[in-house]
């Protein structure tokens, strides 16, 4: 799993078995720009809170089925919060129904927008969560 933080910009390192990448997510500009542009940098991207349980479940379902997610916990970028209410309101335009309170988790595979929880895992249950991940090069089983 990739893991971006706001510690320390733009560095590399191998931490407690798995792959922590640092990366510098970018300065100012709007929100939504800067969710796409992080969204299309990998195959799967989560947003995520380091404290969320659905989160954590979340990076464990894709971790499970062996995929390396690039994972974004908004709590520890200084421009967080922004990005959990742009997120929050791509969620609800999206779905009929806002069913998540929180904004996170929000999963994107292959660029596009899959979805909170929810969705999430009704893709995994009705079997379109496999071939997404196929298609975005982030599963080859």
């Amino acid at each position: 799993m990739h893991y971006q933080t706001g510690s320390s910009w733009g560095v590399s390192y191998l931490a407690a078995a798995r792959s922590v990448v640092v990366v510098n997510s970018g300065g100012g500009g709007d929100p939504l720009e800067r969710i796409e542009r992080l969204a299309s940098g990998n195959a799967v991207v989560i947003f995520s809170i380091s404290s969320c349980c659905m989160c954590h479940a979340i990076k464990r379902l894709f971790c499970g089925m062996g995929v390396n997610p690039t994972v974004y916990e908004l709590d520890q970028d200084p421009r967080g919060k922004e990005m959990e209410k742009s997120l929050k309101r791509l969620i609800v335009g999206s779905t009929s129904s806002s069913s998540s309170l929180s904004g996170v988790p929000v999963v994107f595979i292959g660029g596009k927008l899959v979805g909170d929880m929810d969705r999430v895992m009704a893709s995994h249950i009705t079997g379109t969560l496999v071939p997404l991940l196929k298609a975005a090069g982030a599963l080859w089983l």
